[in-house]
């Protein structure tokens, strides 16, 4: 892989992770109702609970993709793609549940935030080498057989 592609990757890495520390900063302080929003009505924990334990998984998270290097990167974003599928069902439920936050006021605007999720996902394991070591990986059980 070259050099210029290796860059582009280091600073989707770092976008994310920074994205991250803001989202995680948002949950803990200013944007701590509008994310209790997305709290599905039949997740069995307190609301507030749930945001603020996210919003510490994404600092650490976030911190994690700004410092892993080359060698941990593939692991973090492996990590960080299942944070994303995790919390997806938070996402369904608000479009479900009809709730309003972050703009998203009327039913079309939060099935669109539905179809972000995917990309995120795809942003996290593109960015770190994670889809190239999944695939690496899974042609050595394949071959092996």
């Amino acid at each position: 892989m070259s050099n210029r592609n290796d860059q582009v990757r280091t600073i989707a890495r770092w976008t994310l992770g920074a994205a991250l520390l803001v989202a995680g900063s948002g949950h803990l302080t200013v944007q701590r109702e509008e994310f209790q929003a997305q709290v599905p009505s039949w997740f069995p924990a307190d609301e507030d609970a749930v945001v603020l334990v996210s919003g510490v998984v994404e600092l650490l998270l976030g911190a994690a993709l700004i410092l892993s290097g080359r060698k941990r990167a593939p692991a973090v974003g492996l990590v960080v793609a299942g944070f994303f599928i995790v919390i997806f069902p938070g996402n369904i439920a608000q479009f479900a549940e009809h709730k309003d936050a972050f703009g998203l006021d009327t039913d079309g605007k939060r099935f669109v935030r539905l179809l972000f999720q995917p990309l995120l996902v795809l942003w996290a394991l593109w960015s770190t080498g994670g889809w190239r070591w999944l695939r690496a990986r899974l042609d050595r059980t394949r071959s092996s057989d």
